[in-house]
């Protein structure tokens, strides 16, 4: 046996049941729920509120939309039950949007306005086609820029004409517009009710007024006569009214004409030709710049070129000798012998024949008044190939005989080529 003072063995502490170690007390427990619940409640009231605010939103749109009846005032007693669909309307909104919604009060008289249209026809309307078109004519614009116009003058300014010209308004005519050149008395040139034709320069005005000239057509008129003139190939006579370093200059047509020194037959003497009458050609005409470049030389080969004819029996002096040809002085004009055209013989040297000064009878068989060229012939006054080469004398003292032969080849050589 053991003693009193000896050990005891170890024996096992007593476990407490499993699970109780995480329990909590019955009184913790009963609390948290009641804090849960109060929670859940809050919430519960704060959707209810959102949605009784939602219904209410609803509702007004639905009256400004006029899709369903005002609201009626709440009827004393407990609250009657009603489902979703009665409480928010939402039968009647079935198939809308919300851009229906917000835009419905915007759309509400155009749909208005459609229906009644589209309910009325255009038989409906007191519409006179006549009277429109009257309408549109008589507010129609006259007068576009380069047209003419043929008015009558109804008034008569310091500084211009009135015409009327068909328009609501009356054209005005500037007094520099009134015509070419000075116009001393104004008021005679344009009595009132006198007949006259116009072209527009600037189209309406806020006031419906358009500006007219006579200036301006009678240049346009000019500009297409010298035009023609030229397409003619036509020498005019001008009077030449003034000069300067290049040239003098003329007036043609009521247009201002240019005369350059070079082409003017006394270039170094041109001051004193002022006032005196010349023949000129047409050298360049242009509407667009406004130039008209005239030429007495030109004039003088027209005139010349008028008077010679391919065939024809020309004599003149030899000016320049060239190494393909030499140049002959035909009064006025030169013409070009070419080397071969000098003789059927074998030419070693133009000057074994001709040379400068010598006078020279020669058949044309070339005329380009548009180019100024004139082709000259020799060989065809020969009798044997190279008979210039060794009689020269000879052949030119019979030219003209020689030359009536000549001419019937040269008919012959124009039948066959055409």
């Amino acid at each position: 046996m053991a003693s009193a003072g000896s050990q005891q063995p170890n024996r096992p502490k007593a476990q407490p049941p499993a699970g109780n170690a995480s329990r909590k007390p019955l009184q913790v427990m009963q609390i948290n729920r009641r804090e849960e619940q109060d929670q859940l409640r809050r919430q519960a009231e704060e959707a209810r509120a959102a949605a009784e605010a939602a219904a209410e939103k609803a509702r007004q749109l639905e009256e400004a939309a006029g899709l369903t009846p005002p609201a009626r005032p709440a009827e004393s007693g407990p609250p009657k039950t009603s489902s979703d669909d009665e409480r928010f309307g939402i039968g009647d909104m079935e198939g809308m949007t919300m851009a229906d919604l917000l835009g419905a009060e915007d759309r509400k008289p155009a749909r208005r306005d459609q229906t009644k249209t589209a309910s009325r026809s255009v038989d409906d309307f007191d519409f006179d086609e006549e009277a429109f078109l009257a309408a549109l004519d008589e507010n129609a614009p006259v007068g576009t820029t380069g047209e003419v116009i043929q008015g009558k003058v109804i008034g008569l300014e310091s500084d211009g004409v009135y015409i009327d010209i068909g328009g609501k308004a009356p054209g005005f005519m500037p007094k520099s517009e009134a015509g070419l050149g000075v116009i001393t008395n104004f008021r005679e040139r344009f009595p009132k009710d006198l007949e006259v034709e116009v072209l527009v320069t600037r189209e309406q005005n806020a006031d419906g007024m358009v500006t007219v000239s006579c200036r301006a057509l009678a240049l346009r008129k000019s500009w297409d006569k010298v035009k023609e003139m030229e397409k003619k190939g036509l020498v005019v006579q001008v009077i030449v009214n003034g000069f300067n370093r290049g040239g003098v200059t003329c007036d043609l047509e009521g247009l201002r004409g240019f005369i350059p020194r070079s082409q003017l037959q006394e270039g170094d003497n041109h001051q004193e030709l002022v006032s005196k009458t010349l023949g000129v050609a047409f050298l360049e005409v242009n509407p667009e710049t406004r130039k008209l470049v005239l030429s007495q030389k030109r004039a003088a080969l027209a005139a010349r070129f008028q008077e010679l004819e391919v065939g024809q029996l020309v004599e003149g002096q030899v000016v320049s000798v060239k190494p393909y040809g030499l140049f002959v002085d035909l009064g006025g004009v030169s013409g070009l012998l070419h080397q071969s055209m000098i003789t059927n013989g074998s030419l070693r040297s133009i000057r074994e024949v001709f040379d400068n000064g010598d006078r020279v009878k020669a058949l044309i068989t070339e005329l380009d008044p548009g180019r100024g060229r004139i082709g000259l012939n020799t060989a065809l006054l020969e009798g044997p190939p190279g008979e210039l080469l060794v009689e020269k004398d000879k052949v030119m003292a019979e030219a003209e005989d020689r030359a009536s032969r000549a001419q019937s080849v040269l008919k012959q050589q124009e039948q066959s080529a055409g």
